[in-house]
């Protein structure tokens, strides 16, 4: 029977002060914009066709809203994820976005803040006592100009309890899916793919939205391992040499169990054999490509990142907002993960129209995302600022 303690006192060390600032060693580059569209499924040309971007807004390719994770450290996870929990892992639980206004091009470099929030340890089904640990992630331009902010859970847990308790459920192979069943897919994208075509550089304007409306389910998938890759080689932080590294987040020193701690982002490694500190092949994020990892932490099969999920929220929102509209607040809540060959469908709701304390002329929308079953993935509230007649 595994220990169902749980010490989280070394936490307390750590709350509210400051982190190593994080940034990438070279300015953002138009390719880093189109790399990571490509990796979380989201063809707005906006993003990646340089000559669809020249008619816009902005005249060039701008980066997503959801590419700010891409351009720091841990996708959001290291101030929420600091301090030694013995022998436990982590999860992502959800995240929190404010948006400021600025936008990425292509010369811009980003410096990341990261300061660790609060914690609280709960009794779940999941894996008994459980850590939810919140932190905070302050994203700067070059010129000091604060554009976004990201309040991050991770869930902390003791896997041996999780897999005793096969809380997750899940079947150990993936879907079947016939080539009829793979066609009916490909064909239910293109409702959220024509949506962004008919829109182009079009409004979508405040006036004309309606408490009650819904937007374009959006379908992609199905997950694989070679998808799940393609997600993690988008997170600018995996290339090698590609950052200023630092140990805050040392794997060995948060306590993750034996054969998931390694070397991930170690910057003394990754100038002997960089492929110990990839991530992906060696250490705690290795459950997510690998079936035999995947089970030891608890998960039935290879599993997608819940900071990806994170990223499909805002794309899903962003994209339906169009050039001229914005995210300004996201609150996601990740219940469970993209599992290998499970397609996921997001849908959402304009539930509230408004003018907020800052003027803007903003909608709210409730959004879910499920997979083939109707499992729910995750939820979201969102405020999306659109132009005004």
């Amino acid at each position: 029977m595994a220990d169902k303690t749980l010490d989280c006192s070394d936490l307390d060390n750590y709350m509210g002060k400051p982190m190593t600032p994080f940034s990438l060693k070279e300015d953002l580059h138009n390719n880093d914009f189109r790399r990571w569209t490509q990796a979380m499924h989201y063809p707005n040309l906006l993003h990646y066709d340089a000559d669809f971007a020249a008619r816009g807004r902005w005249g060039r390719l701008v980066a997503p809203q959801s590419f700010t994770i891409s351009a720091g450290e841990g996708h959001g996870a290291c101030p929420a994820g600091i301090g030694r929990i013995p022998d436990s892992h982590l999860v992502f639980g959800g995240d929190e976005w404010w948006f400021h206004g600025a936008r990425l091009f292509a010369g811009d470099r980003v410096i990341h803040e990261k300061i660790p929030y609060d914690y609280v340890v709960k009794e779940t089904k999941f894996a008994g006592p459980t850590c939810f640990q919140r932190g905070d992630n302050n994203y700067y331009k070059q010129d000091g100009t604060l554009f976004a902010k990201q309040r991050s859970t991770a869930i902390r847990y003791n896997p041996e309890l999780a897999v005793e308790m096969a809380s997750m459920g899940g079947a150990e192979e993936p879907p079947a899916w016939t080539d009829e069943e793979l066609a009916d897919i490909e064909s239910r994208k293109l409702e959220y793919i024509t949506m962004l075509h008919e829109l182009g550089h079009g409004y979508r304007w405040w006036d004309d939205v309606a408490v009650g409306d819904e937007l374009p389910v959006r379908v992609f998938g199905p997950h694989s391992v070679a998808s799940f890759a393609t997600e993690w080689r988008a997170y600018m932080m995996t290339l090698w040499g590609g950052s200023h590294r630092n140990v805050d987040c040392d794997p060995v020193q948060l306590g993750y169990v034996g054969p998931m701690a390694g070397w991930e982002m170690d910057p003394v490694e990754e100038l002997i054999n960089p492929e110990n500190t990839d991530g992906a092949y060696i250490g705690p994020s290795r459950g997510h490509l690998f079936k035999r990892w995947a089970n030891f932490i608890g998960m039935p099969r290879e599993y997608g990142y819940g900071a990806s999920m994170g990223a499909w929220v805002l794309d899903y929102l962003a994209g339906w907002a169009g050039e001229w509209g914005m995210v300004v607040h996201c609150n996601s809540q990740y219940r469970g993960p993209a599992f290998s060959g499970d397609i996921t469908i997001q849908t959402g709701e304009v539930v509230a129209r408004m003018t907020d304390e800052e003027g803007r002329h903003v909608v709210q929308i409730k959004s879910k995302m499920a997979n083939q079953d109707g499992t729910t993935m995750a939820t979201a509230t969102a405020e999306v600022q659109l132009p005004k007649k």
